[in-house]
């Protein structure tokens, strides 16, 4: 049956996602080693076609079992598919629009016309190792009958691309002037995107930085890094503010669920220890456990404020009190922050992408 590229470019915009979130999350698809040491010749080759047309052909094999994936032009046979068209139509614009490394030249161009991908090719190449190790691959990929062992190595593969950006320099798009409900869309993709906890740290420090410059405050403003323990570190909380050494208040930025427990853990640990006042959770979700909202009453009458914070309604309400200068110190904050060294280029492209969808609003 012919390819269906609307189906293949939705296969691998899902498993890139995937890949995305295994990266942040520090982890990677279980394969075999064979695979692992022949996707680390491929992906280190300098003959960019290897790692591409493999993506194709991994692809091919998902939609097809019935296609040759050694035969990339359709005049080879029945059994052939046009390696080409795929390129064009799905695997290259998709890289492209991922800001992965790629060629942008045509499909193929290392090779002569009419090639095959078996042994026969080799001798006309100038890095046969490379080409040696993707035969491999494509080997392994036709013993393959399972659906989801074929998920499986192409989500592999796409990760290993994911790697490949990662190591790349993915420059931060600046954010220039948006309205409120452009604002409205971005934060809403932003907070969407997987990123470990990081987005929503990082827009709530922007507003907190962004309210400081505005109305001129002499606040201290210090964070956590992600993934840190804050009694390790000794912290009340991800983010600290304070006035000349006094705090004025600890926040805790969330992307899980609050419930009471969680509440009784954090006054435990954190609040009563260390006598603080005021202290914020920041939580994407409105919906707060009423026993966690109990819970926080019971400590204010201890003299110890524990109250709950929307983050998208709380960064519109207050980019929309401090204006035209209020939001630019805000996209200034947010992307001083992104072009962070530690930032993952994986949340820079994901930026780059949410401020293109956002601008289209």
């Amino acid at each position: 049956m012919p390819i269906d590229y609307a189906a293949a470019r939705e296969l691998v915009d899902n498993l890139f996602a995937q890949a995305e979130s295994d990266l942040l999350a520090g982890t990677a698809p279980k394969v075999i080693p064979s695979l692992v040491n022949n996707c680390d010749v491929i992906f280190q080759s300098r003959t960019q076609a290897y790692r591409e047309a493999l993506l194709g052909c991994a692809i091919a094999r998902i939609q097809d079992r019935d296609i040759n994936i050694r035969l990339p032009y359709v005049d080879q046979g029945t059994n052939a598919f046009s390696g080409r068209s795929l390129d064009e139509r799905v695997v290259n614009p998709f890289l492209q629009e991922k800001r992965v490394p790629s060629s942008r030249g045509p499909y193929l161009s290392v090779f002569r016309r009419s090639v095959r991908f078996d042994t026969s090719t080799r001798a006309g190449l100038r890095d046969k190792e490379g080409f040696d190790a993707f035969l491999e691959v494509i080997d392994y990929l036709h013993s393959i009958a399972e659906d989801a062992e074929l998920n499986v190595v192409l989500k592999y593969l796409l990760h290993r691309f994911v790697q490949m950006r990662e190591a790349a320099d993915v420059p931060v798009t600046r954010l220039q002037r948006i309205s409120l409900e452009q604002y409205d869309f971005l934060i809403s993709g932003l907070l969407s995107t997987p990123s470990g906890g990081r987005f929503p740290m990082l827009l709530v420090i922007a507003v907190f930085q962004a309210v400081k410059d505005f109305f001129r405050l002499n606040w201290d403003i210090t964070w956590q890094g992600i993934n840190v323990a804050d009694t390790a570190s000794g912290a009340g909380g991800d983010i600290t503010i304070t006035h000349n050494g006094e705090m004025i208040l600890s926040i805790e930025v969330t992307e899980r669920a609050v419930d009471r427990s969680r509440v009784v853990a954090t006054f435990n640990t954190k609040i009563a220890p260390a006598g603080i006042e005021d202290y914020l959770f920041f939580v994407r979700s409105p919906d707060i456990e009423p026993a966690a909202q109990q819970q926080a009453r019971q400590y204010f009458a201890q003299g110890h404020e524990v109250n709950f914070v929307e983050i998208k309604v709380w960064i519109l309400t207050l980019l929309a009190t401090t204006g035209i200068r209020g939001r630019d110190g805000f996209n200034q904050a947010l992307v001083e922050l992104l072009e962070s060294p530690d930032i993952p280029s994986t949340m820079k492209a994901a930026w780059n992408d949410q401020i293109v969808r956002a601008i289209e609003v």
